[in-house]
């Protein structure tokens, strides 16, 4: 604005067909700069305000006027860069028009339009660009929406994750403890050595969950470690689990095939270790059986037509495991079959669960495909 009102009072002091420089010459030309401190505020407003004085300047002291008009461009300017649509479009017409027929020579006509048409030109410009900056904050707006979303929901699935674990390696494990303790006082005195093995049971059971949730907390403990899976079980480790159900009065009829991927493996041992879990937990089976091996082609198949199927079934009377949703009356709330489920399914396989048509009793079967 100042630099306006400069060249403005500068224009009529020099005027060289006016000695005496009149009052409202110099009023006019303060008139026609000091509105552009609203500019920002007001653009089309103050573009009005400039250009009424400056156009009665014009006509009553042609020769006062500066070269260039700075008051005029800036308005100009502003409104291009901030005004409405409308606005600006009335403005690049009422100014072209006003250039080409209003202007005294070719010449000036000319230097008018590339001042004017570029003033409105530059604000245009500036007015895409400050656009386009909104489009990049607003994306990176979405941007950082989107990855906090993801970072809630890999903490979210890695909550479910470590709580599948803990549940498997808890429920596996006490259940296990709980019959092997019922058991010991009812031999202790007519077979100490039955009476041993059980105690001797319900100590491997409790050494072999501590190692697996050292297992899965370790991981958590280390400070700043990349993020991670805690080392995950294999096929191989499943003769400990077998064993302890038969130490626990289950016969154990199985054929394991150790074959797949780490994270295959993984979730095939935790499907048989849960479904072991709920034969001792709640059949009242006296023999189970547990068949894990490499099928190929077939409905259920990867890309490459390798599943790796797991079943287990037995011949219980009692109960079958609690379903879903039981809550605190059926004591587990059916967490052990989601979690066989959700296994299966994040290896993009499916399992099911139910009693058995052959006979009495209850199985578990899964098909994990084992890709290309």
């Amino acid at each position: 604005m100042a630099l306006a009102v400069g060249v403005s009072l500068w224009g009529v002091h020099d005027d060289p067909y006016d000695a005496e420089r009149q009052w409202w010459a110099y009023a006019l030309a303060l008139a026609g700069s000091l509105p552009l401190c609203l500019r920002r505020r007001a653009p089309w407003p103050v573009l009005l305000a400039c250009a009424v004085p400056t156009a009665l300047l014009s006509v009553v002291a042609h020769f006062a006027m500066p070269q260039i008009q700075v008051a005029m461009a800036v308005a100009v300017y502003t409104v291009a860069d901030r005004g409405r649509d409308w606005q600006r479009a009335v403005l690049l017409a009422s100014t072209v028009l006003g250039n080409v027929f209003g202007t005294r020579s070719f010449g000036g006509m000319l230097f008018s339009l590339v001042v004017s048409v570029g003033s409105f030109a530059l604000g245009s410009l500036v007015r895409e660009l400050r656009r386009l900056a909104g489009v990049e904050a607003e994306r990176a707006r979405q941007a950082g929406l989107r990855a906090a979303s993801d970072a809630a929901r890999a903490v979210a699935e890695e909550r479910a994750r470590i709580a599948r674990e803990m549940h498997d390696i808890l429920a596996h494990a006490v259940s296990l403890m709980v019959i092997q303790a019922e058991a010991g006082p009812l031999v202790v005195r007519g077979d100490p050595d039955r009476a041993i093995r059980a105690f001797d049971a319900i100590a491997d059971s409790g050494r072999d969950a501590m190692v697996q949730l050292r297992r899965v907390l370790g991981v958590l403990k280390e400070q700043g470690a990349a993020p991670a899976l805690a080392p995950q079980p294999r096929l191989a480790e499943l003769a400990d689990v077998l064993q302890r159900v038969r130490d626990s009065g289950i016969a154990v009829d199985a054929e394991i095939e150790e074959a797949g991927p780490a994270e295959v493996q993984a979730a095939a041992f935790r499907i048989v270790q849960e479904a072991l879990t709920n034969v001792v937990k709640h059949a009242g089976a006296r023999h189970v059986s547990v068949r894990v091996a490499v099928r190929g082609g077939g409905p259920g198949a990867g890309p490459g037509g390798a599943r790796l199927t797991v079943e287990v079934a037995d011949d219980g009377t009692g109960p079958a495991p609690v379903p879903v949703g039981a809550g605190v009356d059926g004591r587990s709330g059916g967490r052990g079959l989601l979690s066989i489920r959700e296994r299966a399914a994040a290896c993009g396989g499916s399992a099911e669960t139910g009693p058995r048509t052959d006979r009495p009793g209850y199985r578990v079967a899964a098909v994990l495909p084992l890709g290309a």
